[in-house]
């Protein structure tokens, strides 16, 4: 594992274990040459996912871009890391069940709402105002009051 501070691949593993849902092994690290420390995590990956977006692209599933999604809607909001940990897992192994491996970005897109509309509405709010692309404050208005019919 290549060292994030001086790049040297020569590392070595200090202690493991799972993450507290299970889903990882975190690893702690010691760099052989700069002998900083540093933690990896290691997941499953049940099968190759390409994601399929608006405009025709397709890419690679990345699970820590969908994480910085997520963690951006969830910024300053009550809601632990371990929580959006959990919700972010669920996700990716909903993904991986479907048996495609391509996914469209609107698929991703609507789980990421589902999830989010439970955890906590300001988030859920600030990612559909990413994700449905608002150009105005009625698109807000619009979505709004919907979230406070449902209630």
């Amino acid at each position: 594992m290549r060292c994030p501070f001086c790049l040297d691949e020569d590392s070595a593993v200090k202690d493991s274990r799972p993450t507290e849902d299970g889903s990882a092994i975190r690893r702690r690290r010691i760099c052989q040459a700069c002998g900083s420390r540093f933690t990896t995590f290691e997941r499953v990956q049940l099968r190759e996912l390409t994601v399929l977006k608006r405009c025709g692209i397709r890419e690679p599933f990345e699970r820590d871009k969908l994480a910085r999604a997520v963690f951006t809607a969830l910024r300053k909001r009550p809601i632990d890391a371990e929580g959006a940990e959990r919700m972010i897992t669920g996700i990716v192994r909903r993904l991986e069940a479907m048996g495609e491996g391509e996914i469209t970005s609107k698929t991703i897109g609507e789980m990421v709402m589902e999830s989010l509309i439970t955890m906590d509405h300001v988030a859920y709010v600030r990612f559909a105002s990413v994700y449905k692309d608002f150009k105005n404050v009625e698109d807000f208005e619009l979505l709004l009051r919907s979230l406070l019919n449902e209630e």
